[in-house]
Protein backbone atom coordinates (compact mmCIF):
# COMPACT_ATOMS: atom_id res chain seq x y z
CA UNK A 1 0.00 0.00 0.00
CA UNK A 2 0.85 3.75 -0.34
CA UNK A 3 -0.43 7.08 -0.35
CA UNK A 4 -0.91 8.88 -3.35
CA UNK A 5 -3.14 12.13 -5.00
CA UNK A 6 -6.62 10.36 -6.35
CA UNK A 7 -9.20 12.65 -8.17
CA UNK A 8 -12.61 10.55 -8.48
CA UNK A 9 -13.75 14.19 -10.55
CA UNK A 10 -12.82 16.83 -12.74
CA UNK A 11 -12.74 20.48 -11.60
CA UNK A 12 -10.60 22.90 -9.14
CA UNK A 13 -8.03 22.06 -6.88
CA UNK A 14 -10.13 20.99 -4.12
CA UNK A 15 -10.95 17.26 -6.18
CA UNK A 16 -7.05 16.48 -5.24
CA UNK A 17 -7.42 13.76 -2.39
CA UNK A 18 -5.06 12.03 -0.38
CA UNK A 19 -5.68 8.58 -0.72
CA UNK A 20 -4.32 5.00 0.28
CA UNK A 21 -3.73 3.10 -2.65
CA UNK A 22 -2.87 -0.54 -3.59
CA UNK A 23 0.54 -0.95 -5.33
CA UNK A 24 0.86 -4.50 -6.52
CA UNK A 25 3.70 -6.52 -7.68
CA UNK A 26 5.15 -4.90 -11.40
CA UNK A 27 3.31 -6.56 -14.06
CA UNK A 28 5.46 -7.96 -17.20
CA UNK A 29 7.47 -5.10 -18.72
CA UNK A 30 7.04 -2.68 -15.54
CA UNK A 31 9.07 -1.60 -12.65
CA UNK A 32 7.68 -0.34 -9.35
CA UNK A 33 9.27 2.93 -8.17
CA UNK A 34 9.81 4.34 -4.99
CA UNK A 35 9.43 8.07 -5.69
CA UNK A 36 12.00 10.26 -3.99
CA UNK A 37 9.72 13.61 -5.90
CA UNK A 38 7.29 14.33 -8.38
CA UNK A 39 7.56 16.77 -11.12
CA UNK A 40 4.39 19.61 -11.17
CA UNK A 41 3.82 20.83 -14.82
CA UNK A 42 0.46 22.63 -16.49
CA UNK A 43 -0.81 20.00 -18.17
CA UNK A 44 -1.37 18.06 -14.82
CA UNK A 45 -4.00 20.60 -14.14
CA UNK A 46 -5.06 20.35 -17.35
CA UNK A 47 -5.75 16.65 -16.41
CA UNK A 48 -7.95 17.69 -13.25
CA UNK A 49 -9.93 20.22 -14.75
CA UNK A 50 -10.66 17.10 -17.27
CA UNK A 51 -9.60 19.43 -20.72
CA UNK A 52 -7.75 16.08 -21.17
CA UNK A 53 -9.77 13.66 -20.13
CA UNK A 54 -8.67 10.53 -17.63
CA UNK A 55 -10.35 7.69 -16.50
CA UNK A 56 -11.47 8.06 -12.98
CA UNK A 57 -10.50 8.10 -10.24
CA UNK A 58 -7.25 9.25 -11.11
CA UNK A 59 -4.00 9.60 -9.61
CA UNK A 60 -2.41 12.69 -11.53
CA UNK A 61 1.09 13.16 -12.72
CA UNK A 62 3.48 12.33 -15.73
CA UNK A 63 6.72 13.56 -13.97
CA UNK A 64 9.20 11.80 -11.30
CA UNK A 65 12.35 10.37 -9.83
CA UNK A 66 12.94 7.47 -7.51
CA UNK A 67 14.77 4.31 -6.85
CA UNK A 68 13.60 0.66 -8.53
CA UNK A 69 12.11 -1.46 -5.83
CA UNK A 70 11.29 -3.89 -8.09
CA UNK A 71 12.11 -5.52 -11.38
CA UNK A 72 8.63 -7.22 -13.81
CA UNK A 73 9.04 -10.28 -15.33
CA UNK A 74 11.10 -9.29 -18.84
CA UNK A 75 12.92 -6.48 -18.06
CA UNK A 76 16.39 -6.09 -18.97
CA UNK A 77 18.51 -2.88 -18.23
CA UNK A 78 17.60 -2.10 -15.13
CA UNK A 79 18.01 -3.54 -11.10
CA UNK A 80 16.65 -3.17 -7.38
CA UNK A 81 18.61 0.29 -6.45
CA UNK A 82 18.58 1.86 -9.64
CA UNK A 83 18.55 5.51 -9.37
CA UNK A 84 15.75 6.44 -12.58
CA UNK A 85 13.17 9.02 -13.66
CA UNK A 86 10.23 9.20 -16.48
CA UNK A 87 8.37 11.76 -17.94
CA UNK A 88 6.04 10.12 -20.49
CA UNK A 89 3.47 7.37 -20.32
CA UNK A 90 0.56 6.68 -18.30
CA UNK A 91 -0.22 9.36 -15.26
CA UNK A 92 0.42 8.54 -11.73
CA UNK A 93 3.46 10.30 -10.76
CA UNK A 94 1.44 12.03 -7.65
CA UNK A 95 2.06 8.85 -5.35
CA UNK A 96 4.87 7.50 -2.93
CA UNK A 97 5.13 3.97 -5.10
CA UNK A 98 4.13 3.14 -8.65
CA UNK A 99 4.10 0.42 -11.14
CA UNK A 100 5.70 2.26 -14.30
CA UNK A 101 6.18 0.40 -17.93
CA UNK A 102 10.48 0.15 -18.40
CA UNK A 103 9.62 1.34 -21.74
CA UNK A 104 9.27 4.77 -20.84
CA UNK A 105 12.22 5.04 -17.45
CA UNK A 106 15.41 6.02 -17.86
CA UNK A 107 18.73 5.79 -15.32
CA UNK A 108 20.08 8.79 -13.54
CA UNK A 109 23.71 9.66 -14.08
CA UNK A 110 25.15 10.20 -10.65
CA UNK A 111 26.14 13.85 -11.88
CA UNK A 112 22.36 14.76 -11.97
CA UNK A 113 20.69 14.80 -7.89
CA UNK A 114 17.11 13.00 -7.65
CA UNK A 115 15.30 16.65 -7.46
CA UNK A 116 17.01 18.06 -10.64
CA UNK A 117 15.95 14.71 -12.53
CA UNK A 118 12.62 15.66 -11.12
CA UNK A 119 12.29 18.73 -11.99
CA UNK A 120 13.37 18.56 -15.48
CA UNK A 121 12.60 15.12 -17.39
CA UNK A 122 9.47 16.49 -18.80
CA UNK A 123 10.45 20.33 -19.14
CA UNK A 124 13.81 19.77 -20.46
CA UNK A 125 12.90 17.03 -22.95
CA UNK A 126 10.34 19.32 -23.88
CA UNK A 127 12.64 22.47 -24.46
CA UNK A 128 15.02 19.53 -26.35
CA UNK A 129 12.01 18.55 -29.31
CA UNK A 130 11.22 21.95 -29.04
CA UNK A 131 15.00 23.47 -30.07
CA UNK A 132 16.70 20.45 -31.89
CA UNK A 133 12.99 18.74 -33.70
CA UNK A 134 9.94 20.98 -33.70
CA UNK A 135 12.40 23.56 -35.45
CA UNK A 136 15.90 22.91 -35.36
CA UNK A 137 17.54 26.39 -33.93
CA UNK A 138 20.29 27.75 -35.75
CA UNK A 139 22.61 30.13 -34.96
CA UNK A 140 22.09 33.77 -36.08
CA UNK A 141 18.53 32.94 -35.63
CA UNK A 142 16.14 35.45 -33.48
CA UNK A 143 13.71 33.22 -31.80
CA UNK A 144 10.31 34.32 -29.25
CA UNK A 145 9.87 31.81 -26.42
CA UNK A 146 6.38 33.30 -24.22
CA UNK A 147 6.38 32.41 -20.78
CA UNK A 148 10.29 32.88 -20.52
CA UNK A 149 10.49 32.43 -16.76
CA UNK A 150 8.51 29.48 -16.18
CA UNK A 151 9.92 25.88 -16.04
CA UNK A 152 10.22 25.18 -19.59
CA UNK A 153 11.26 28.37 -20.78
CA UNK A 154 13.56 28.85 -18.30
CA UNK A 155 15.37 26.00 -19.86
CA UNK A 156 14.57 26.72 -23.74
CA UNK A 157 16.02 29.93 -23.55
CA UNK A 158 19.39 29.02 -22.28
CA UNK A 159 19.44 25.73 -25.39
CA UNK A 160 18.25 28.31 -27.58
CA UNK A 161 21.40 30.64 -26.26
CA UNK A 162 23.78 27.70 -26.15
CA UNK A 163 22.78 27.28 -30.08
CA UNK A 164 23.55 30.58 -31.08
CA UNK A 165 20.41 32.25 -31.02
CA UNK A 166 19.24 36.21 -29.91
CA UNK A 167 16.22 35.10 -27.51
CA UNK A 168 13.20 37.50 -27.17
CA UNK A 169 11.65 36.41 -24.05
CA UNK A 170 8.11 37.09 -22.84
CA UNK A 171 6.84 37.86 -19.15
CA UNK A 172 4.18 39.41 -16.75
CA UNK A 173 6.15 40.84 -14.48
CA UNK A 174 9.89 42.47 -13.89
CA UNK A 175 10.89 40.23 -11.08
CA UNK A 176 10.23 37.20 -14.05
CA UNK A 177 11.83 39.66 -16.56
CA UNK A 178 15.22 39.36 -14.44
CA UNK A 179 14.78 36.02 -14.36
CA UNK A 180 14.42 35.23 -17.81
CA UNK A 181 17.47 37.72 -18.32
CA UNK A 182 19.92 35.85 -15.79
CA UNK A 183 18.62 32.51 -18.22
CA UNK A 184 19.37 33.61 -21.55
CA UNK A 185 17.18 36.09 -22.51
CA UNK A 186 18.71 38.71 -24.34
CA UNK A 187 15.52 41.01 -24.71
CA UNK A 188 12.44 40.33 -22.51
CA UNK A 189 9.37 41.81 -22.55
CA UNK A 190 6.74 42.48 -20.70
CA UNK A 191 3.13 40.85 -22.53
CA UNK A 192 0.73 42.27 -20.25
CA UNK A 193 1.87 45.94 -21.14
CA UNK A 194 3.73 45.82 -23.77
CA UNK A 195 2.85 45.47 -27.82
CA UNK A 196 4.95 42.48 -28.12
CA UNK A 197 4.77 42.15 -32.30
CA UNK A 198 5.75 45.70 -32.26
CA UNK A 199 8.44 45.43 -30.33
CA UNK A 200 9.78 42.21 -32.20
CA UNK A 201 9.05 43.80 -35.09
CA UNK A 202 12.06 46.25 -33.64
CA UNK A 203 14.60 43.93 -32.63
CA UNK A 204 14.49 42.38 -35.78
CA UNK A 205 14.67 45.30 -38.59
CA UNK A 206 11.26 44.72 -39.38
CA UNK A 207 11.44 41.57 -40.42
CA UNK A 208 10.10 38.94 -37.48
CA UNK A 209 11.08 35.54 -36.36
CA UNK A 210 11.69 32.23 -37.85
CA UNK A 211 9.80 30.67 -35.14
CA UNK A 212 7.90 31.71 -31.52
CA UNK A 213 7.27 29.03 -28.94
CA UNK A 214 4.11 29.75 -26.96
CA UNK A 215 2.78 27.85 -24.11
CA UNK A 216 0.40 30.66 -22.96
CA UNK A 217 -2.41 29.90 -25.38
CA UNK A 218 -5.17 32.55 -25.54
CA UNK A 219 -3.85 35.75 -24.27
CA UNK A 220 -0.80 35.30 -26.77
CA UNK A 221 -1.77 33.65 -30.01
CA UNK A 222 -2.84 36.35 -32.03
CA UNK A 223 0.61 38.59 -31.12
CA UNK A 224 2.14 35.10 -31.94
CA UNK A 225 1.10 35.29 -35.58
CA UNK A 226 1.66 38.99 -35.93
CA UNK A 227 5.71 38.20 -34.36
CA UNK A 228 6.35 35.91 -37.26
CA UNK A 229 8.39 36.19 -40.57
CA UNK A 230 6.74 34.75 -44.13
CA UNK A 231 6.79 31.03 -44.39
CA UNK A 232 7.28 31.38 -40.16
CA UNK A 233 6.25 28.22 -37.51
CA UNK A 234 3.98 28.70 -34.75
CA UNK A 235 4.74 26.35 -32.39
CA UNK A 236 1.73 26.61 -29.49
CA UNK A 237 2.57 23.72 -26.78
CA UNK A 238 0.32 24.63 -23.95
CA UNK A 239 -2.55 26.96 -22.77
CA UNK A 240 -2.12 28.21 -19.72
CA UNK A 241 -4.49 31.31 -20.34
CA UNK A 242 -7.03 28.98 -21.96
CA UNK A 243 -7.81 27.34 -25.30
CA UNK A 244 -6.96 29.04 -28.20
CA UNK A 245 -10.69 28.27 -30.00
CA UNK A 246 -11.54 27.75 -33.53
CA UNK A 247 -8.96 28.74 -36.47
CA UNK A 248 -9.53 29.90 -39.59
CA UNK A 249 -6.89 28.61 -41.80
CA UNK A 250 -6.54 31.11 -43.88
CA UNK A 251 -5.05 33.57 -41.23
CA UNK A 252 -2.76 31.58 -41.58
CA UNK A 253 -2.06 32.61 -45.13
CA UNK A 254 -2.94 36.23 -44.78
CA UNK A 255 -0.20 36.88 -42.47
CA UNK A 256 2.39 34.94 -44.73
CA UNK A 257 1.91 31.81 -45.84
CA UNK A 258 2.90 30.46 -41.52
CA UNK A 259 3.71 27.33 -40.29
CA UNK A 260 1.14 26.51 -37.29
CA UNK A 261 1.88 22.98 -35.19
CA UNK A 262 0.62 21.69 -31.79
CA UNK A 263 3.33 19.14 -30.13
CA UNK A 264 3.54 17.19 -27.97
CA UNK A 265 6.17 15.52 -25.85
CA UNK A 266 4.89 11.37 -26.28
CA UNK A 267 4.84 12.17 -30.13
CA UNK A 268 8.76 12.89 -29.87
CA UNK A 269 10.29 10.46 -27.32
CA UNK A 270 7.08 7.79 -26.59
CA UNK A 271 7.62 5.59 -29.88
CA UNK A 272 11.11 4.17 -29.66
CA UNK A 273 13.57 3.90 -27.00
CA UNK A 274 15.87 5.12 -29.00
CA UNK A 275 14.12 9.01 -29.10
CA UNK A 276 13.99 8.86 -25.27
CA UNK A 277 17.47 7.77 -24.29
CA UNK A 278 19.06 10.35 -27.05
CA UNK A 279 17.16 13.33 -25.47
CA UNK A 280 17.66 12.73 -22.21
CA UNK A 281 21.35 11.64 -22.68
CA UNK A 282 21.46 15.05 -24.30
CA UNK A 283 19.50 16.76 -21.97
CA UNK A 284 21.72 15.06 -18.87
CA UNK A 285 25.01 15.86 -20.78
CA UNK A 286 24.08 19.80 -20.73
CA UNK A 287 23.09 19.63 -17.09
CA UNK A 288 26.30 18.04 -16.42
CA UNK A 289 28.64 20.66 -18.19
CA UNK A 290 26.31 23.32 -17.17
CA UNK A 291 24.81 24.75 -20.27
CA UNK A 292 21.62 24.21 -18.57
CA UNK A 293 20.32 25.33 -14.84
CA UNK A 294 17.66 23.97 -13.55
CA UNK A 295 15.71 26.27 -10.85
CA UNK A 296 13.51 24.73 -8.28
CA UNK A 297 12.13 27.38 -6.38
CA UNK A 298 8.94 26.26 -5.32
CA UNK A 299 8.84 22.67 -2.89
CA UNK A 300 5.41 21.17 -0.93
CA UNK A 301 4.47 17.74 0.01
CA UNK A 302 2.98 15.64 -2.04
CA UNK A 303 -0.21 15.77 0.25
CA UNK A 304 -0.67 19.56 -0.56
CA UNK A 305 -1.11 19.07 -4.13
CA UNK A 306 -4.30 20.89 -4.50
CA UNK A 307 -2.03 24.01 -2.58
CA UNK A 308 0.38 23.78 -5.42
CA UNK A 309 -1.84 23.53 -8.50
CA UNK A 310 -3.93 26.79 -7.02
CA UNK A 311 -0.50 28.50 -6.84
CA UNK A 312 1.04 27.45 -10.33
CA UNK A 313 -2.72 28.61 -12.03
CA UNK A 314 -2.13 31.79 -10.47
CA UNK A 315 1.07 31.99 -12.35
CA UNK A 316 2.81 32.78 -8.85
CA UNK A 317 5.30 30.34 -9.49
CA UNK A 318 8.63 30.67 -11.00
CA UNK A 319 11.01 27.62 -12.81
CA UNK A 320 10.49 24.30 -11.83
CA UNK A 321 7.93 22.94 -8.80
CA UNK A 322 8.23 19.68 -7.23
CA UNK A 323 6.01 17.54 -5.09
CA UNK A 324 7.88 16.11 -2.24
CA UNK A 325 6.10 12.16 -0.74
Amino acid sequence: MAKAIRMHETGGPDVLRWETVEVPPPAAGELRLRHTAVGLNFIDTYHRTGLYALPLPAVLGSEAAGVVDEVGAGVTGFAKGDRVAYATGPTGAYSEARNVPAAHVVKVPASVDDRTAAAVMLKGMTAWYLARRTHRIASGEVVLVHAAAGGVGLLLCQWAKHLGATVIGTVGSEAKAALAKAHGCDHVLLYRTEDVARRVREVTDGEGVPVVYDSVGRDTFSSSLDALRPLGLMVSFGQSSGPIGPIDPRILAQKGSLFLTRPTLGDYVGRRRADLDGAASELFELLRRGVLRVRVDQTYPLQDAARAHADLEARKTTGSTLLLP
